[in-house]
């Protein structure tokens, strides 16, 4: 979206200009150059390469020719009609100029400087040019066209001058009216700039700064201003090549490498956080993230950026706490970003806080009902709220929903020699512990096991019937008994 913009904006097309020339000029098509002299040599081939649009082409032949001829002033003409096609107005203005010291009365070059002064904003100079065209022949249309429109220009001039410190929303229409016949002038271009940056828009002042670099010589504060808007915007990398333009112009301006230095190191973390999710490196995308924060800490759009970080990659490495507060700030700058809901969302699983997920999850299809994650989400956190009313196998281990497969065994193992039916002599307590410790043996069995955990994870008890199409009827009935014929042929293993 903001690729650098070379050119501006013209009221003259490239085949206006041509047609223009060629009508003040008969150039014959059909002369031989081996009977011309290089001076003619290089005007009919540069007027061949205008003709085709090889502008650049055309421009040699035409420098070629007014040094061989530095007095012949259609070379300088049709110099200045390849420099307006290019957008080099001060280069045409130059040429135009020299063009009527040499032929005072040569109108088209007067009628074309007008219109050069007009479109830079100089009202004056372009009024003096239409009226000397006026003067030596009255019927020129477009002159008292011109002359009329310079005429609202002024009133529109003074109106800006009057208001120029006033709310610009009481100007802006007046400004654009003025840039659409001045767009050459940088001065109101960076009057509107200002007012669009007032009024919170700044990607319109960005494309009303962009032309002034080019407008302005060697013109360092624009494009630091660009720079720190794109910033602003939180465009890092953009805001990274704005400023290298800047110190191309002056690899010592101090306040252009300070802020380089800054966009660099920042648009290096990003990428590097980019990369770690990616990669599903979750802890360094966390880490990178928090280096963001140590860089920039002041402007909304990265300290959103270093926020949707921490609260993806938190939430993928079940980080549940940090996932939930990381996301928490997030939705307070963005509360319709749907991948920070559904992180939220896992999250609050994680914590066992299935009504605080449903409602995240409903709230994110609320804002795209065809989004798969959320969908999947949805039903999971429903079948988890059913199954947290049977038997939760995390609860009987006393162990959290993330807990790795070492906590699982160590909880396993601690449990069923508290529990173990060989402990207890009254037949009751034996009858309870016997079935505690069915329980602590199945969620051993279910945890441990990489494909029965996703299926408890998502929902479905692998070891109840009713979640189970032609299942069994009893949780150990495939084999898995930890009693086998009896509790004293049961042997104890610590694995």
């Amino acid at each position: 979206m903001y690729e650098l913009v070379a050119g501006f904006t013209m009221s003259w097309s490239f085949w206006t200009l041509s047609c223009l020339f060629l009508a003040v000029v008969d150039f014959p098509k059909d002369v031989e150059a081996d009977v011309m002299d290089d001076v003619e040599n290089h005007l009919l081939l540069g007027t061949r390469m205008l003709a085709q649009g090889q502008l650049g082409d055309a421009l040699t032949h035409y420098h070629a020719a007014i040094e061989g001829d530095p007095a012949n002033y259609l070379s300088y003409f049709r110099r200045a009609t390849v420099y307006l096609a290019m957008g080099k107005s001060r280069s045409a203005l130059g040429d135009l100029d020299r063009v009527i010291d040499l032929k005072s009365d040569f109108t088209a070059a007067r009628l074309q400087r007008g219109n050069v002064y007009l479109k830079q904003g100089n009202l004056e100079e372009a009024s003096k040019d239409y009226e000397e065209v006026l003067s030596s022949q009255p019927d020129i249309e477009e002159a008292h066209v011109q002359l009329e429109l310079l005429n609202v220009l002024r009133q529109d001039f003074d109106i800006l001058d009057l208001h120029k410190r006033d709310d610009c929303r009481a100007v802006l229409d007046v400004l654009s009216h003025a840039i659409d016949n001045c767009p050459w002038n940088p001065s109101l271009l960076e009057q509107r700039a200002d007012c669009y940056i007032s009024l919170g828009d700044l990607h319109k002042a960005i494309s009303d700064l962009r032309p002034t670099t080019k407008l302005r010589t060697d013109n360092r504060p624009a494009h630091l201003r660009i720079s720190k808007l794109l910033y602003e915007l939180g465009l890092a990398d953009h805001s990274l090549s704005e400023i290298r333009e800047c110190l191309k112009l002056d690899p010592d301006h101090k306040e252009c490498f300070e802020h380089y230095k800054k966009v660099k190191k920042l648009a290096k973390q990003i990428e590097s956080a980019e990369l770690a999710v990616s990669e599903q490196r979750w802890e360094d995308c966390i880490s990178k993230a928090k280096q963001m924060k140590k860089t920039e800490y002041d402007v909304d759009a990265f300290i959103i950026r270093e926020l949707s970080f921490l609260c993806k990659c938190h939430s993928k490495a079940e980080h549940s706490t940090d996932a939930i507060n990381a996301c928490t700030r997030l939705l307070d700058f963005e509360p319709n970003n749907v991948e920070a809901l559904c992180d939220r969302a896992d999250a609050y699983l994680i914590e066992e806080q299935f009504d605080d997920a449903i409602n995240d999850f409903q709230d994110a299809k609320s804002l795209d009902e065809h989004n798969r994650r959320v969908s999947e989400g949805l039903n999971r956190a429903q079948k988890l709220v059913k199954q947290s009313k049977k038997r939760d196998y995390y609860k009987i281990l006393g162990v959290k929903r993330n807990a790795k497969k070492r906590e699982i065994e160590k909880a396993y193992r601690k449990l069923a020699m508290e529990w173990h039916p060989d402990k207890f002599s009254d037949e009751k307590e034996k009858a309870k512990a016997q079935n505690v410790f069915i329980d602590i043996a199945a969620a051993k069995e279910v945890l441990t096991n990489p494909e029965k955990r996703q299926k408890f994870d998502n929902g479905e008890d692998p070891l109840d019937p009713e979640d189970q199409q032609g299942g069994f009827g009893q949780p150990f009935q495939q084999g898995f008994n930890p009693f086998g014929g009896g509790f004293s042929q049961f042997k104890f293993h610590f694995n």
